[in-house]
């Protein structure tokens, strides 16, 4: 198990580093969009509608590829009043529920559920980008793919938790 953590540690890196960098491009294209969008609109009188429409699907993917970066770091927004009120065998036994029905989500809804969508939409294209709106809806199940990879990785730390507080105690 000591081998197998090590091993997707070094993975996760990897997928974060990844992960990062995406997140850090599409925010800094978004603020250059919507900067240029601003100046358009006030100063030139003329706003963008390609900027305008791009800056708002770029926003999305970053939310989606972001959301799913933050699950992988555990980060995200807990309730974790019920948890712990527990011991922290059981609690750890109530966040790998949690990280399942997270998991069930991303699978169902996300990865195949944005998956059909992609497929079906890429016959059409936006109007102000004449780009598939398939090519748009990919980030539902890119991010889906993301959270189940994390999913994993989680669900190894968690076990491993679980055995060491069992060995213990």
């Amino acid at each position: 198990m000591e081998k197998l953590l090590v091993w997707t540690d070094k993975f996760k890196k990897i997928i974060d580093w990844v992960v990062e960098r995406a997140c850090i491009a599409i925010m800094a294209f978004l603020t250059v969009l919507v900067t240029y969008q601003v100046v358009t609109r006030y100063v030139f009188n003329s706003p963008s509608a390609v900027s305008e429409v791009l800056s708002r699907y770029m926003f999305v993917w970053l939310v989606l590829i972001g959301g799913a970066y933050v699950f992988g770091l555990r980060e995200h927004m807990a309730i974790t009043y019920v948890r712990d009120k527990f011991s922290p065998k059981i609690g750890i036994l109530v966040d790998i529920f949690t990280e399942w029905t997270i998991a069930i989500f991303a699978f169902v809804v996300m990865w195949q559920g944005g998956f059909k969508a992609s497929v079906r939409q890429m016959w059409q294209l936006d109007s102000a980008l004449e780009v598939p709106m398939g090519v748009i809806y990919s980030a539902l199940p890119i991010a889906g793919v993301l959270i189940l990879v994390y999913f994993v990785i989680n669900q190894l730390k968690l076990i491993h938790q679980f055995q060491q507080l069992s060995v213990k105690g």
